[in-house]
């Protein structure tokens, strides 16, 4: 009997398989991601004009708001 130490080349194969559709599914999340992040834009957000606020609690103003007044 031979020992069952080394792999059979259908265990190998099976392996850098797995390892290939890993690989892939890891890039195609990211690559959603990035897509995603590129494509979208967010609604403008109502928030008091730079300089307006008088720094109480929950007011916030945009560094540099994109937004039209």
């Amino acid at each position: 009997m031979s020992g069952g130490t080394t792999m059979t080349r259908r265990g190998r194969l099976s392996v850098w398989l797995l390892v290939i559709a890993g690989l892939l599914l890891v890039i195609g999340a990211n690559w959603h991601l990035v897509y995603v992040s590129v494509t979208s834009q967010p609604d403008c957000v109502a928030h008091i004009r730079t300089g307006a606020g008088d720094g109480a609690r929950g007011s916030y103003s945009a560094a540099q708001s994109s937004c039209s007044p």
